[in-house]
């Protein structure tokens, strides 16, 4: 089982409700892609901005390697862990990404597959979107409600009130 967050996109100009078609699903879990080649994922993923941090950290991180005379199995070693830290990281990053540009996480959903949690999401949310069926109203006035009168010989349920005309 896989868990995906659903994310919301912002509202465009004139429109009062988001199109569900809009809604993003991204899966947590380690990308292979993202990992084996982390430039082309990020581009890939529109991830802009993501991937300019990933060139600067990359292009810091090896000219300090070349000036501490690191050999090159070493330096391929920090690529690698860099490489695979973006892919532990790849859902972390798009949902950062879509948080920047104003989208909302409305959702987190567990289910085997997207088609899945697609279901599984917009059923929920189609039922919390749905008005509350509709309460019988009460009446704006009532008729009076008239007790009839018991008769005399009729103790009271309790028995603790006295009976008018009757004895102590």
């Amino acid at each position: 089982m896989s868990v995906y967050t659903v994310h919301q996109p912002p509202l465009k100009a004139g429109e009062t409700a988001v199109d569900p078609d809009r809604f993003v699903f991204v899966r947590d879990r380690f990308a292979v892609w993202a990992f084996l080649l982390p430039p082309l994922w990020l581009l890939i993923k529109r991830l802009w901005l993501v991937f300019i941090l990933y060139l600067l950290l990359l292009g810091v991180v090896v000219a300090i390697l070349y000036a501490a005379d690191i050999g090159p199995p070493a330096r391929s070693l920090v690529v690698l862990a860099i490489s695979f830290l973006v892919g532990l990281e790849a859902a972390t990053l798009q949902r950062w990404t879509l948080a920047r540009r104003k989208w909302t996480q409305i959702g987190v959903v567990v289910a085997d597959d997207r088609e899945a949690a697609e279901r599984r999401f917009f059923a929920g949310w189609v039922a919390r979107q749905a008005p509350p069926p509709m309460a019988e109203q009460p009446p704006l006035f009532s008729p009076p409600v008239i007790n009839p009168p018991r008769p005399r010989s009729e103790p009271h349920p309790l028995g603790l009130f006295p009976q008018p005309g009757g004895g102590r």
